[in-house]
C-alpha cells in the first residue's frame, strides 16, 4: 500500500495552466531542490516545474534565505551597501538588486519579516528608510 502524499500549500504558477493559482483540483508533486536549497514543484496537469519562491523576492536569488535575512538585518542597523559588501562578501550590485526586489514586493517582505523572522515594526521602518535612501542612488 502506498503512503499518502503530504499536504502541499503551493499552487501552479503557470498562467496557461487551467489550475493556475487554484487550490481545488491541483495536482503537484515535489521535484527536488534548486542550488539555493528551495523546494521545486511540478504540476502534473501542465508538466511545468517551478520553485516555491516564484512570487517572492527570493526568486532567482542564488543565496540562501538566511543570507538575505542577514543582509536585511545589517540594513536595519544602518550599515551602508559597501560595509555590507565587506561583512558578507557579496558584491554591492548584488546587494543593490536585492534591495530593488525587496522594494518591489514590500508588502510581502513586511509581512514575512514581522511574522516569521521576528523583527519588530520599528526595525521594518528602519529597513524601508534605508531602501528609500538607496533607491535614489541606483538608476
Amino acid at each position: 500500500m502506498a503512503r499518502p502524499r503530504s499536504e502541499i500549500h503551493v499552487t501552479c504558477q503557470n498562467n496557461s495552466c487551467r489550475y493556475y493559482q487554484k487550490e481545488r483540483g491541483k495536482d503537484l508533486i515535489r521535484r527536488g531542490k534548486n542550488r539555493a536549497g528551495h523546494q521545486l514543484y511540478k504540476c502534473l496537469h501542465c508538466n511545468r516545474t517551478f520553485s516555491e519562491t516564484i512570487l517572492t523576492p527570493l526568486y532567482h536569488k542564488h543565496m540562501p534565505e538566511s543570507e538575505i535575512i542577514r543582509i536585511c538585518r545589517l540594513l536595519v542597523e544602518k550599515n551602508g551597501i559597501r560595509s555590507i559588501e565587506r561583512i558578507t562578501g557579496h558584491h554591492r550590485d548584488t546587494i543593490g538588486r536585492l534591495l530593488e526586489d525587496l522594494a518591489e514586493q514590500a508588502e510581502y517582505v513586511n509581512e514575512e519579516m514581522l511574522r516569521n523572522i521576528g523583527m519588530q515594526q520599528y526595525e521594518m521602518d528602519e529597513l524601508w528608510t534605508m531602501v528609500k535612501k538607496t533607491e535614489k542612488s541606483y538608476p
